[in-house]
């Protein structure tokens, strides 16, 4: 299990990355990617369409209504048990769950029920990859690799706006 978090850019990137390897070698790919837009069309959604990687997005988007959080909360565990099929299915070996930590950070789904599933059911080849930033300690402490990403210099403080093929 490997973990991408932090406050910096490239957790994603850095998992696609590693998709992109595994992709390569002709490994079993999946990708789903929590939080983000499904009406979105990222460079990356494009991409995987393209090179035939299996690719689900199930979110309502970054911006929400905070009097109203119950869409982004029901996406958010469809995207869960949709993840749980596949990951116990055995027919992977790369799973990315794109953005995961912030349903463990919004307590949307529970920190230590996903470990307990995750110890009980992901088959040991599977190679799992998590980004999102503010991973729980226990996700840490779970984890085969963790990396973190940190912001020493974005464009964006200049008032760059993001750009395509760079931030989507």
């Amino acid at each position: 299990t490997i973990v991408h978090t932090g406050n910096g850019k490239g957790k994603t990137t850095a998992a696609l990355g590693m998709l992109f390897r595994a992709w390569g070698h002709d490994q079993r790919l999946c990708v789903i990617q929590f939080i983000k837009s499904e009406k979105g069309r990222w460079g990356e959604t494009i991409a995987a369409e393209r090179l035939g990687i299996e690719w689900h997005t199930l979110g309502e988007g970054f911006v929400w209504n905070p009097d109203d959080m119950g869409p982004a909360i029901l996406k958010a565990r469809e995207g869960w048990a949709l993840a749980q099929e596949r990951i116990a299915s055995g027919a992977y070996d790369l799973i990315l769950l794109d953005e995961f930590t912030y349903l463990l950070k919004f307590g949307w789904l529970d920190t230590k029920a996903v470990l307990d599933w995750l110890r009980a059911h992901k088959p040991a080849a599977l190679h799992l990859i998590i980004t999102g930033r503010d991973a729980p300690p226990a996700l840490i402490e779970y984890a085969d690799l963790v990396n973190v990403m940190e912001n020493v210099k974005h464009p964006y403080e200049q008032g760059v706006r993001a750009q395509p093929g760079i931030e989507f």
